[in-house]
């Protein structure tokens, strides 16, 4: 009996101590919008790269990127806005179909930057941008699809997007 127990207490162990780790994405499809939640604690919804997960910008740490409608402009414009106080975002290109921009996005192996903008403006489907966090790693990012509209009187964006992040600070991508 004694044997028994310690067979069964020594698989328990090793069991449990072989619980597998799972790795965080580097590269996926997501979507963000700018619905106001809570309105006594208002927060949105926003992307973080790093953790592959969407976000509270109420949180910390927060996300990398936020969809914001401009409604200073006519028609009103959907960007990508970073909090992350440096600019942040370059665009590759605009592209006249998606399997142009799937193409340019799954060739775009190594980007080199000139010139950081403060905000991704405006954003329609079939670009391909470079972003850039507070901690100097990127992401390169395929618009695949946008909402802009009036919802119940507010200003409704959505975007969806397709990405890469590289965690190691290079801005060479892999898809792997």
């Amino acid at each position: 009996m004694k044997k028994t127990f310690n067979l069964l207490l020594t698989i328990i162990v090793v069991i449990s101590a072989c619980t597998k780790v799972e790795k965080t994405p580097t590269s996926g499809i997501n979507t963000i919008e700018n619905t106001i939640y809570r309105p006594d604690n208002p927060y949105i919804l926003g992307f973080s790269f790093s953790t592959a997960e969407i976000v509270a910008n109420n949180k910390t740490p927060g996300p990398d990127i936020l969809i914001f409608v401009n409604t200073d402009v006519a028609p009103y414009r959907l960007t990508l806005q970073a909090d992350n106080l440096k600019p942040s975002f370059c665009k590759i290109g605009d592209y006249t179909s998606e399997a142009e921009a799937i193409s340019a996005f799954d060739n775009l192996h190594e980007a080199a930057i000139t010139r950081w903008e403060d905000m991704a403006d405006p954003i329609a489907p079939n670009q391909i941008w470079i972003y850039r966090t507070g901690t100097d790693k990127y992401a390169k990012i395929r618009i695949i699809s946008v909402v802009n509209e009036i919802r119940q009187t507010v200003p409704y964006g959505e975007c969806k997007f397709q990405w890469v992040y590289q965690p190691d600070g290079s801005l060479t991508f892999s898809d792997k």
